[in-house]
């Protein structure tokens, strides 16, 4: 591993991470650790304690279209390691305090504030008991999943969209009026039956790709904002107190 030092903003010297090629490593994955090592996101991350660099994505998207706030009830879908949810848990607290509930298959760090629901979302009783942990309706659902890469593109599209269906079908069911979906979806945006469906539930559904988005990334995101639909109907107690692509910075 060597470095070598290139101009940056300001005049600055700044250090360019090179990394050697070893016995038994895929130049693909030697591509990936000196893209990681020289991101200057992923410095960020460390630098501010954060748990990845995709945090980064929900801060930009949130400051463009405003949808998470003091006394906002979130909940993160798939959210393992807790990037989307610690940015969540920051934005929702003031005066009135909010809640966010972390929802995810796999086992996960605690996060300072939220909730964490070690379930899969997809279970029939998953809504009642996630709107139960936040004593409502939610007022944003958040989706950052994405399946592992087959390296076939129309393969990683279907499946992400698969998971985005998912994901606005839990949020129909979760919703409060006027609440907020968001979901990443790969290139190519979102099929056109889903793009419909979606229209017909929320005001306004929009493309966007924040800038901490890797620009050679097929990744984006769809936000619906204003959620026309009713507010869950299920039963909801409270829970016990000791109890738990255009890389241009533009919608599409």
């Amino acid at each position: 591993m060597a470095a070598k030092g290139k101009s940056g903003s300001g005049g600055r010297r700044q250090l360019t991470t090179r990394v050697r090629t070893a016995r038994g490593r895929r130049a693909s994955s030697t591509r990936w650790l000196q893209r990681q090592l020289n991101d200057p996101y992923v410095a960020e991350a460390q630098h501010q304690g954060l748990r990845s660099r995709a945090a980064f994505k929900l801060m930009e998207l949130d400051d463009r279209f405003h949808f998470l706030g003091p006394g906002k009830r979130v909940v993160d879908l798939g959210a393992a390691p807790g990037g989307w949810t610690k940015v969540a848990v920051a934005r929702v607290q003031g005066k009135t305090k909010g809640s966010v509930v972390a929802v995810d298959f796999l086992a996960m760090d605690a996060v300072s504030g939220a909730c964490i629901l070690q379930l899969d979302f997809l279970d029939a009783s998953a809504p009642a008991r996630i709107c139960e942990v936040l004593e409502g309706p939610a007022d944003v659902v958040l989706s950052d999943m994405a399946a592992p890469a087959s390296g076939h593109g129309p393969t990683d599209h279907l499946r992400i969209i698969s998971l985005c269906e998912a994901a606005l079908d839990f949020a129909e069911e979760t919703l409060a009026p006027g609440g907020t979906f968001l979901a990443k979806v790969l290139k190519g945006g979102t099929e056109k039956e889903l793009l419909l469906r979606m229209k017909k539930l929320f005001r306004t559904v929009k493309h966007a790709k924040p800038p901490a988005s890797r620009p050679g990334s097929a990744e984006s995101y769809v936000i619906a904002l204003g959620f026309k639909g009713t507010a869950f109907k299920g039963e909801v107690s409270k829970p016990p107190q000791d109890g738990p692509e255009t890389h241009g910075w533009e919608p599409r």
